[in-house]
């Protein structure tokens, strides 16, 4: 199975540092995708995100399993550098156990349903064998001028 590191997602990707959450994509197949999130605890949230006990937003979580889908989404896209994936919906997230740093998160996105522009796909994120977050994400594709605001 294809891997991507670093340097691969971040030309399919357009986030960069400090909102890129995926460090490596291990296994990338046509419906189903996993990614390594490695969390440091240099990372610029745990900084304010309970200092002294520091744990992980979930919506980073989340975030961190859309940004491993839009992978999916965009791997077979000939023009992507002029695409975006949005993400427009988010259900059934569940958060089981807190992500702390040293942690590795390995994402795990499957397609549920997918049509020409939208793609529906569950999800979730584990350490060490845990599950720690579950969600299932809904993303767009959309032309890169038309999904921004004009600047």
């Amino acid at each position: 199975m294809p891997s991507l590191d670093l340097l691969a997602i971040r030309d399919i990707l357009p986030h960069r540092y400090p909102m890129l959450l995926v460090d490596r994509i291990v296994e990338l197949e046509e419906e189903r995708v996993v990614g390594i999130k490695n969390v440091s605890a240099n990372e610029p949230f745990f900084s304010g995100h309970f200092p002294a006990f520091p744990v992980m937003p979930g919506v980073l979580i989340v975030e961190a399993m859309a940004q491993v889908a839009g992978v999916l989404v965009l791997q077979n896209i000939p023009d992507r550098q002029n695409k975006l994936v949005l993400l427009i919906g988010i259900e059934e997230a569940k958060f089981r156990r807190p992500v702390v740093p040293g942690d590795q998160l390995r994402i795990e996105m499957k397609v549920e349903r997918r049509k020409a522009t939208v793609a529906k796909m569950s999800g979730k994120a584990v350490v060490d064998g845990n599950v720690v977050a579950e969600a299932t994400v809904m993303c767009k594709l959309a032309d890169r001028e038309a999904g921004l605001p004009p600047t």
